[in-house]
């Protein structure tokens, strides 16, 4: 190996404080905090030391999982779920891209970028379930307002993602295709998508894995799915039903997972 190589290899970043011993003021300062900060909590060992126990009979009662007794409203749940999945994410991404566009400094006029960056915040300030909660309120139990939970996220989501995206292009391949006279649809077909398409599949592929999993969570409230039926598994006490819909939704996520990262990989 060369002098090159070696002292490639030997090289570092600089530390982000220079004087060690102010490095080692701030660790230790960050290690008496944490001392603090746990002391300060009123743990009751005893009562902690009895859960342990509780929660090892609770965790037994899963096993074994039972797929059988409740499998026509595991089934119902599990394609509500799906049906909110696909269609929040299909209805999202769709109407993410003028939202993205608009928030975009480098193709909006002022008042329109502020007026799609300031609805991007409001769709990311709120967790979902929260959404949700309103959504039921206003339209009622069901798979509805799960739906329009996943949509107004997945539009927050993606258009702000796709925003960032589309002010980071090339702008040589986007100054060139307006050099010739181009029109701002034409830019957008030829100097634009073709930059920002690998990334926004990518990203679609992603959010429909983030919407199952979120899906599961909204049934909780009353927005449908398959946290519904969970949800009622467990007020029964049928805690078999309730680790075969879990073993379901793990398995569901896994291969969402498995194929979005395929389909990333595959168009970036």
């Amino acid at each position: 190996m060369d002098a090159a190589a070696v002292a490639a290899r030997a090289w570092r970043p600089p530390p982000l404080i220079e004087a060690a011993w102010l490095r080692w003021a701030v660790y230790g300062g960050a290690l008496v905090y944490a001392v603090l900060a746990i002391a300060t909590l009123e743990v009751n060992w005893v009562r902690a030391a009895e859960g342990v126990e509780r929660g090892a009979r609770f965790l037994g009662a899963f096993f074994p999982p039972d797929f059988v007794t409740h499998w026509l409203e595991i089934e119902e749940g599990l394609l509500e779920s799906l049906t909110m999945t696909v269609t929040s994410t299909a209805f999202g991404v769709i109407l993410s891209v003028p939202v993205a566009l608009g928030a975009s400094r480098n193709l909006a006029p002022m008042p329109i970028y502020l007026f799609c960056r300031g609805f991007i915040a409001l769709s990311r300030t709120f967790q979902e379930i929260i959404i949700a909660i309103l959504f039921v309120a206003m339209f009622g139990f069901g798979p509805l307002a799960g739906m329009l939970t996943l949509t107004f996220s997945t539009i927050g989501f993606m258009g702000k993602l796709l925003a960032e995206d589309i002010e980071d292009i090339e702008k040589s391949q986007a100054e060139a295709v307006r050099a010739t006279g181009a029109s701002w649809f034409q830019l957008l077909a030829w100097g634009i998508q073709p930059q920002v398409l690998p990334r926004f599949i990518g990203l679609s592929a992603y959010r429909f894995d983030i919407n199952f999993r979120e899906s599961a969570v909204l049934g909780l409230v009353g927005a449908g799915g398959i946290g519904d039926t969970l949800n009622s598994s467990l007020d029964r006490y049928e805690f078999g039903t309730s680790a075969a819909i879990l073993l379901i939704i793990i398995t569901i996520v896994m291969v969402c997972e498995y194929t979005s990262g395929f389909i990333r990989r595959a168009v970036q």
